[in-house]
């Protein structure tokens, strides 16, 4: 799960971590109001989306005025704006944060994700803030300093030391450095984070440091554990079709292709996409309704498949273990029945009561290709979304 950067900066805070004082506005007058209230000769105003590169695309603006705060205020608001994480759709703006301005001698970064090659966490600092950091790992990836956390001790002092040093930071900054890194990874830690990046981490003439930027995802699977952070979610940004899936425990991605894939298990699920590409076709979604889908869960399936008006063709890819494949061949039934499914179907079953199924399936008088493997299923279905037979 996502956040926005406010968000972020009030969880970093309850954790001690600096932040700029700042306040969230959903409307132009409301910027006016915040920016008079911070007082200071510059309020800088940024667009709240669910993407970085905001201010190479025009979301983040520098204010000498209240009056010229809630002018690019209404600039913002309601604006689309497309960034390289938006895609070529964009996001609309519907919220902006309003910051003081400070005085920044050096702008950094810092990174706290999960290194699943390590299997630990991995905290890592470069001097090269305020930019791709994707970019730099690419070009020089020398640059960047790493401290794999050893999870039975955590993050050391010592460690956040000898990435203070890897940063150039001496005297008082060292100190408010290393302090700054240890709350950071305890906040990490303690909201079940999967991404926490400040970039930039900004070093001010007078030697403090704050968290300008804030980026901050979670564990889906752990927000039964963190109710207040549940409450963040902004579903305005997220997919309407991935929202929905959410609501009946079905792990949906919409992805750019045309034909619709509905499989049980993620495994199973990412070698089904990977065989349609392989086909020379491209999958519509990653669609995983779970070992123990029943017949309910199968025809709500059917029906976010159905709303991607780019889907042309349907594979249904089912091992039979705990769903039955006559479970299975049951709710596809009723589903294209109850909502009358325009497009033609692939049904590959293997494993418990497969034959039953596909009784079922040569039964109900509905026009369903099947097949027997996998590659099978897949030429099927490519041929059918290009209009073949």
């Amino acid at each position: 799960m996502k956040i926005h950067e406010y968000q972020a900066k009030a969880v970093l805070s309850k954790y001690g971590v600096p932040v700029p004082r700042g306040e969230v506005a959903f409307t132009p007058e409301e910027v006016h109001d915040i920016a008079k209230r911070l007082g200071g000769p510059i309020a800088v105003v940024k667009a709240q989306i669910h993407a970085g590169g905001r201010g190479k695309a025009g979301g983040v603006k520098l204010a000498k005025s209240a009056q010229e705060a809630e002018t690019i205020a209404r600039e913002l608001l309601g604006k689309t704006l497309v960034t390289y994480q938006t895609g070529p759709d964009g996001q609309k703006v519907s919220r902006l944060l309003v910051e003081e301005g400070l005085t920044i001698d050096r702008e950094l970064y810092l990174g706290i994700v999960l290194d699943r090659s390590s299997k630990r966490i991995v905290v890592m600092v470069s001097k090269e803030g305020g930019v791709e950091i994707e970019k730099v790992a690419e070009e020089t990836p020398e640059k960047i300093h790493k401290i794999f956390v050893n999870p039975a001790t955590g993050f050391q002092s010592f460690e956040a030391q000898k990435l203070a040093f890897a940063l150039g930071l001496t005297g008082d900054s060292l100190k408010k450095g290393v302090k700054m890194m240890l709350a950071l990874y305890n906040a990490f830690i303690a909201t079940d984070a999967s991404i926490l990046e400040i970039n930039p981490l900004i070093v001010t003439k007078s030697g403090d440091l704050l968290a300008l930027d804030a980026k901050m995802n979670f564990d889906d699977n752990a927000l039964y554990r963190h109710a207040d952070v549940g409450e963040l979610r902004d579903i305005s940004e997220e997919d309407p079709l991935e929202v929905e899936a959410s609501k009946f425990s079905l792990s949906y991605i919409r992805l750019d292709g045309n034909i619709g894939c509905m499989v049980n298990g993620a495994g199973l699920a990412m070698a089904t996409m990977d065989i349609i590409k392989l086909s020379g076709g491209e999958p519509a979604n990653f669609l995983d309704v779970g070992g123990g889908a029943n017949a309910e869960q199968i025809k709500n399936a059917f029906r976010i498949l159905m709303m991607d008006k780019n889907v042309k063709a349907v594979l249904i890819n089912i091992f039979g273990g705990i769903l039955r494949c006559d479970v299975l061949a049951a709710g596809v039934i009723a589903a294209v029945k109850d909502l009358g499914v325009p497009v033609p179907i692939v049904m590959r079953m293997k494993g418990t009561n497969v034959e039953e199924g596909k009784k079922m399936l040569a039964g109900s008088g509905l026009n369903f290709t099947t097949a027997d493997t996998m590659g099978e299923a897949a030429d099927k279905v490519v041929a059918l979304a290009k209009g073949g037979k």
